[in-house]
């Protein structure tokens, strides 16, 4: 499983299209950014903090074949990016994510 945050308007669309494309960034990058679930939180922290409205999306790297490529990021990790849309059979589930108290978001158990 890889998961990715998006806004809650974007995957809206993404609904109503059936598929979803990712967004203005992900558009300008060439590919979707998806992070493993020891990676998601600091994800968060780093490109989303203190925003709301967010959901989280966990695909089945599987069902995307081979549009996933593992490749080096931030500090030399290997994360998964996504090239071309993700076909809503893919996504096995989507969670709103919430911000705690502490300002953080608030995860479901991974």
């Amino acid at each position: 499983m890889i998961f990715h945050i998006c806004p809650r308007a974007e995957w809206e669309e993404a609904q109503r299209a059936g598929r979803y494309v990712g967004s203005a960034a992900s558009l300008r990058d060439g590919f979707l950014h998806f992070s493993t679930a020891s990676q998601i939180v600091e994800s968060a922290a780093k490109h989303w903090a203190g925003k709301e409205d967010l959901i989280l999306l966990a695909a089945d790297e599987a069902a995307l074949g081979g549009s996933v490529k593992w490749e080096k990021s931030r500090g030399g990790a290997l994360f998964p990016h996504v090239y071309g849309p993700i076909p809503l059979t893919a996504v096995t589930w989507s969670k709103r994510l919430p911000l705690g108290a502490d300002g953080r978001h608030a995860f479901p158990p991974l």
